[in-house]
């Protein structure tokens, strides 16, 4: 999987790369993350990418003209890159588009900043408008971070166990069975007895009854989009 990430803060993205599972895909060359900065694409002397709304408003706009030569620069003339644009208005990000987006050999992120970018580039540019939830940030690099960790997670060779991606929350519906570790006892409190009777089969039906309950009680919306 090859990401290209179209922004305001490369440091960052560049960081991100070299850092936990995300990391270590990469030096398994199982991920990779190019970066492009988006200012070093304007033509203005000044190196602005941004300007005052028409209509007026608080906060500035992205300019067309960088954010089109930046994706331009990513794509190399392979049109069929899908670029995607981070934004609230797009579909709301869950784990069935990660897996979908798992399956592309390459993708290009662009990372809005400010009030957002100039409709223009979004309409001559960008493939699917994507929202990670229903809240702001302070620009598109923290929304890609988000969208490459849940990805990445999908893509062959990143995670170590290959069965970690399909046995947590979201998986099959349902929110994740709670987890415990030693010490078997703790303030009174103590790990579930059919956690340690090594009996596979009562396990995994306790693992996905608690699965059920825990749903039912924190995301019970979960459990309605499968009715």
């Amino acid at each position: 999987m090859i990401y290209n990430v179209l922004t305001l803060y490369t440091d960052l993205i560049d960081e991100y790369s070299r850092t936990g599972v995300i990391g270590r895909g990469v030096a398994a060359g199982a991920l990779m993350i190019n970066t492009f900065n988006i200012r070093d694409y304007t033509l203005d002397k000044h190196g602005c990418v941004d300007d005052y709304p028409y209509s007026g408003g608080a906060g500035m706009v992205m300019m067309v003209q960088p954010v089109e030569y930046a994706v331009n620069a990513a794509k190399a003339g392979r049109e069929d890159i899908p670029v995607i644009y981070f934004t609230p208005q797009g579909k709301v990000f869950d784990s069935a588009m990660a897996k979908k987006y798992a399956e592309a050999e390459e993708l290009i992120l662009l990372c809005g900043h400010f009030e957002g970018i100039d409709q223009r580039a979004v309409d001559m540019c960008v493939t699917e408008e994507i929202s990670m939830g229903d809240y702001i940030v302070t620009g598109g690099h923290i929304a890609a971070m988000c969208f490459m960790d849940s990805v990445s997670r999908y893509v062959p060779g990143v995670l170590g166990n290959n069965e970690s991606a399909g046995d947590e929350s979201f998986e099959n519906g349902l929110l994740e069975y709670p987890q415990y570790t030693r010490p078997y006892e703790y303030k009174g409190m103590k790990v579930p007895d059919v956690l340690l009777s090594g009996n596979r089969a009562v396990i995994e039906r306790y693992k996905r009854e608690e699965a059920v309950r825990v749903t039912m009680e924190k995301r019970p919306d979960l459990l309605d989009k499968q009715s």
